[in-house]
């Protein structure tokens, strides 16, 4: 290899260059390592080992099975000594089953053949492949904070109190009140007397302008006679139509009030 190649440096050591190996570099022999497939145990190697080669998991072939397993168990001795206890455990397991099944058949004291070999390694298979399954459906499942996030809306709440609105026969039942009252004081008095329905919403403007609630009762004059009560309560009518007043109570069968629903400049 020659020392420098374009004078570019053939490696850094601690930020510095290297333009030529040194002649006392040793590389152990274990430095360069060939990773095989990572199984959570010897239960997921078989398991593995079944499904990739199309075994019938309640038929496995145990010899294959078994040369395939000690294969790979040789495999991790030689780099992984206390990883290699646990497989060699199973491998003992697996060639005591093989074993068995070359014996031929027990039956048992009530006439019955034994129980297959194979039948306690199957049940730990098919067990530990349906949590397998479980868990990979549940990493597979949406996390918080990996696959989505928490929407977050700030939504400001208004300090001005809503109060209740004001029902009709509440309000049908003030305008009966008033009416009693203008009774009352009313005078016999034969006239005509042209009245603006436009020129009285003014004049509730003008009560209510710089007041932040006018009860109900106070906006009438009853000694002005019916006629005028009508218009005014038209002319009220017509500004709450027009969302220009707002009438309100603080509870139910409370007095009514009228306040501006705007705020004047």
């Amino acid at each position: 290899m020659p020392e420098v190649v374009d004078q570019v440096a053939l490696a850094r050591l601690y930020g510095e260059p290297l333009f030529k190996l040194p002649q006392d570099l040793y590389i152990p022999p274990d430095a360069l390592q060939v990773f095989l497939e990572a199984f959570e145990g010897p239960l997921d190697l078989l398991l593995y080992l079944i499904r990739k080669q199309n075994f019938n998991i309640l038929d496995i072939p145990m010899a294959a099975l078994t040369r395939q397993y000690l294969a790979y168990v040789d495999e991790i001795r030689a780099n992984n000594l206390e990883l290699a206890a646990e497989y060699l455990l199973m491998a003992a397991m697996l060639i005591e089953i093989k074993s068995r099944m070359l014996l031929p058949p027990k039956k048992t004291a009530e006439g019955e053949e034994a129980e297959d070999p194979r039948a306690e390694l199957v049940r730990r298979l098919l067990e530990y492949e349906q949590m397998k399954l479980a868990a990979q459906a549940l990493a597979d499942a949406p996390q918080y904070g990996r696959d989505f996030l928490r929407a977050e809306v700030y939504v400001e709440q208004a300090l001005v109190p809503r109060f209740p609105d004001v029902d009709v026969s509440e309000l049908q039942q003030a305008w009966r009140d008033i009416l009693q009252r203008a009774k009352l004081v009313q005078h016999h008095r034969i006239s005509r007397e042209e009245l603006s329905v436009r020129e009285h919403m003014s004049l509730v403007l003008r009560q209510l302008q710089g007041r932040k609630f006018v009860e109900f009762g106070d906006l009438f004059d009853p000694e002005k006679g019916v006629p005028v009560l009508v218009v005014t309560f038209i002319a009220m009518l017509e500004l709450a139509k027009e969302t220009l007043i707002e009438l309100t109570q603080a509870e139910a069968f409370a007095p009514i009030y009228v306040r501006l629903a705007y705020t004047p400049t």
